[in-house]
């Protein structure tokens, strides 16, 4: 089966990559270059087994107006683009995996998704319009949309950010702890992805999440244990808040996804507890 990846560059990209190669399934990234011309792009994709898209500009840096547009336009007009070769290719693909995230929910809600409990502020109208763009094609191809939750690696992602501050003994939560914190093992991520490629079963909105959320100041308690290191210095909403502006409110918020659609189809998380989780990157 051909599977092609945009966004193959990124974290997430390049573990699939690998995870896939392993399956002896062909895989191809689709590039920028591929996204400038629809005609281009809908012969990349006519007749493939599966599409993922991951394409997306970073989210955790300052929104000024111009980068607000940068956001927007490499998540939702890609998938509209996508959307739209896959309509104009003469073969349809076999499913289509978009993406989305955790913070399309409002803050202190934890939701499945059959839940609308959603932010009315720019990322949760950013996730709204994201899902709906991917959407609009499941009359002619299977679409799965994965809410992101917090994707723990040693090596990517936030974890390995973390890492240094609580080795120093530097670590704490962030203001008072309280916001809810989703999250999942990376093995987890890479074999749900797998899990839903073979199940044609399944489709819609799909959490990527532990079944198991806690707050952020459970998960640095349990990071500075499996740490052997103290965390009792607190980062202040105000530092975030002027380092990063209004996108300071991803890391002082927090929403609860529960993956109940994985569950249900009788996906196994390796890793649903954080403790074990935490063990097994850092050992």
């Amino acid at each position: 089966m051909k599977i092609l990846i945009s966004g193959s560059t990124g974290f997430i990209g390049k573990s699939l990559s690998l995870s896939f190669t392993n399956r002896d399934w062909i895989i191809e990234p689709l590039t920028r270059k591929d996204f400038l011309d629809e005609h281009r792009l809908a012969e990349r994709v006519n007749g493939a087994g599966a599409v993922i898209h991951l394409a997306g500009a970073p989210i955790l840096k300052r929104w000024t107006k111009a980068y607000r547009e940068e956001i927007y336009a490499s998540r939702v007009i890609t998938t509209r683009k996508l959307v739209r070769a896959i309509r104009n290719c003469r073969e349809h693909p076999g499913l289509l995996i978009s993406t989305s995230a955790s913070g399309i929910v409002r803050d202190g809600c934890i939701i499945n998704e059959k839940g609308a409990d959603f932010d009315g502020g720019f990322l949760g109208n950013l996730c709204q319009d994201w899902e709906a763009a991917a959407l609009e094609v499941q009359d002619i191809t299977r679409v799965v949309v994965f809410r992101l939750s917090v994707v723990l690696d040693r090596n990517e992602g936030a974890l390995p950010k973390m890492l240094w501050a609580f080795k120093l003994g530097l670590g704490g939560p962030i203001a008072n702890g309280k916001q809810l914190f989703s999250w999942i093992h990376r093995t987890d991520l890479l074999n749900a992805y797998s899990h839903v490629i073979e199940n044609d079963s399944i489709q819609g909105i799909v959490h990527l999440a532990s079944p198991l959320t806690v707050t952020n100041l459970e998960y640095t308690n349990t990071l500075a244990r499996v740490l052997n290191r103290p965390a009792v210095i607190p980062i202040p909403a105000f530092a975030l808040k002027l380092l990063y502006g209004d996108a300071a409110a991803i890391l002082t918020g927090g929403q609860g996804i529960l993956p109940e659609k994985l569950l249900n189809s009788g996906f196994t998380f390796r890793f649903p507890r954080l403790e074990e989780a935490l063990k097994d990157l850092l050992a």
